[in-house]
């Protein structure tokens, strides 16, 4: 028993007197005299993707009468957008009701065309979880 104890202890002093090990962090970049600007990057960045790409279209049973659609039609049907948003040749449209929230993106379908309605994302108003969104689109109009 005494035996038990005595190698207890021992273990117990040998965890206390262990010297933990910390690793610094390393030093900071030396700092740039002003007015010098950042070295050039060791290669050039790469070109722009350009060219038309065709959008991939949302098919689906209650987007009838939504998809391929231009703004002046979606705004006939649910009223003004909350929200319009362009960005390039790309164009979002929010459309809400008390339920719901509907996100209709817009874009050419060819080169210089005129953007019509290619993607829908639909959620609740309430927590953002994803709707049915032919039920949402049924929400909107009866709301309008």
């Amino acid at each position: 028993m005494r035996l038990i104890a005595t190698t207890m202890t021992a273990l117990l002093l040998a965890g206390c007197g262990a010297i933990p090990q910390t690793q610094s962090a390393p030093p900071p970049p030396p700092a740039r005299p002003s007015g010098q600007t950042a070295p050039p990057p060791s290669q050039p960045a790469p070109p722009p993707v350009s060219g038309f790409r065709a959008p991939q279209i949302m098919q689906g049973a209650g987007l009838e009468g939504v998809i391929r659609q231009d703004e002046a039609s979606l705004v006939r049907q649910f009223g003004a957008p909350r929200l319009n948003v362009v960005e390039g040749d790309m164009k979002k449209l929010q459309f809400t009701a008390p339920a719901c929230v509907l996100d209709i993106y817009l874009y050419p379908l060819a080169p210089g065309g005129n953007p019509v309605s290619t993607w829908l994302q639909s959620r609740r108003s309430s927590d953002g979880r994803e709707v049915d969104t032919g039920a949402c689109i049924a929400a909107i109009r009866a709301a309008r």
